[in-house]
């Protein structure tokens, strides 16, 4: 199958879908590669279209139970460094021998670990690996049109509200949503905030071509809060 022909079918998988990202650090009572499949088992019998996972062993776990597209990343912090989603080509390696469908990757412009940034990163991954779909995950306009210039596959908003930059930014933000889908050529991915049906479907309505809904559906400890909170 050609490089077009595979990026074509998952597209076509994962367009006007929900993509549930099934997540779980080792301070979360869900920490487990067994739960995290069973997490994506549960999404995609609910009608999620793909997956969204952290580190290669739960992605090697979900690929076995689930056939969905997969949007793999490894989130992993370095002394200094405020860039902890798929930081380094080592993580784009380990991920790429998954065969998930498409790596996700921070594309803010912040320093990265050795003194690199995505503008001298990625071109050099694009080159090792010109098959993979690789999604930026920005927090601004700009960030989301230098990597459309860059050639990522897809844009995601995951990062707004979680930089300097974007810090106290009202989430979801639908304008960042809004002007990105508007004005790039690949397409955007709305993610970040989203906590209902009503905000997921607001997200939709800016023109995105697919969201991502994470904690709202996979983070009982999170959900739980947010009940509790309503009452105190």
């Amino acid at each position: 199958m050609s490089k077009l022909i595979q990026k074509e079918k998952i597209l076509s998988q994962i367009k006007g879908g929900l993509i549930v990202s099934c997540q779980a650090l080792e301070s979360e009572p869900l920490y487990s590669s067994m739960i995290m499949s069973r997490m994506a088992l549960a999404a995609m019998q609910g009608g999620a279209r793909g997956i969204r996972a952290n580190t290669p062993v739960d992605i090697c776990a979900i690929r076995q139970t689930v056939e969905l597209p997969v949007i793999g990343l490894t989130k992993k912090t370095f002394p200094g460094c405020d860039v902890y989603i798929t930081p380094t080509e080592a993580e784009v390696d380990a991920l790429h021998d998954t065969g998930c469908e498409i790596i996700a990757m921070d594309a803010t412009r912040r320093e990265r670990p050795n003194g690199e940034t995505i503008d001298t990163l990625f071109p050099r991954l694009r080159e090792k690996y010109p098959d993979q779909m690789f999604m930026a995950d920005v927090a601004t306009f700009e960030e989301g049109v230098n990597a459309e210039r860059l050639g990522f596959d897809l844009v995601s908003t995951t990062l707004a509200g979680y930089t300097e930059e974007t810090h106290g930014r009202n989430l979801p933000d639908f304008e960042l949503m809004h002007r990105l889908a508007q004005t790039l050529k690949i397409p955007t991915i709305g993610e970040g905030g989203i906590w209902s049906p009503e905000e997921l479907k607001m997200a939709m309505e800016q023109g995105v071509f697919a969201c991502v809904v994470g904690t709202a559906i996979t983070r009982p400890r999170d959900i739980t809060r947010r009940f509790v909170s309503a009452l105190n």
